[in-house]
């Protein structure tokens, strides 16, 4: 059994859903050397998240965005605001909501030297904030070698 670890930076981004399966298996040449393991992907922070979906169609992303700003809406202000915590600005407590509840993880089988990813599945970066942020992931593998 062999480990390996490193820490990858992602592109900044602003809020959106953004396919990053191939910069993070550009990152990793290591893959490459496991004949059967698991990759775990964890993100460093609390207002983006990780997910596993639709690799293909870019809509799909743009329909999850715009459907998690409708279940966690942004606070617009007023006197009966929606959050109370706003240090960062009104994008700032739904991104820590919608990083609850899609989550700072994901775990991919290897395979051969490769993701074993569905047809269609690819990873996902969710930014949730309106500004551009670096971001960092902390890439773990566990596995057997070739």
């Amino acid at each position: 059994m062999s480990w390996f670890q490193k820490t990858i930076t992602l592109p900044s981004k602003s809020r959106g859903s953004y396919l990053i399966t191939s910069d993070i298996v550009k990152e990793l040449p290591e893959l490459q050397n496991y004949k059967v393991g698991i990759l775990n992907l964890f993100i460093q922070h609390t207002s983006c998240a990780l997910s596993l979906n639709e690799n293909w169609d870019s809509d799909v992303r743009a329909d999850m965005s715009d459907t998690l700003d409708r279940i966690v809406p942004e606070d617009k202000g007023g006197r009966e605001g929606l959050y109370r915590h706003d240090a960062e600005g009104s994008d700032d407590m739904p991104a820590h909501v919608k990083s609850a509840l899609i989550g700072a993880s994901v775990s991919i089988p290897i395979s051969n030297g490769k993701l074993a990813t569905g047809t269609w599945q690819g990873i996902w970066y969710l930014e949730f904030r309106a500004s551009r942020h670096s971001r960092k992931v902390v890439a773990t593998i566990q596995g057997e070698k070739s």
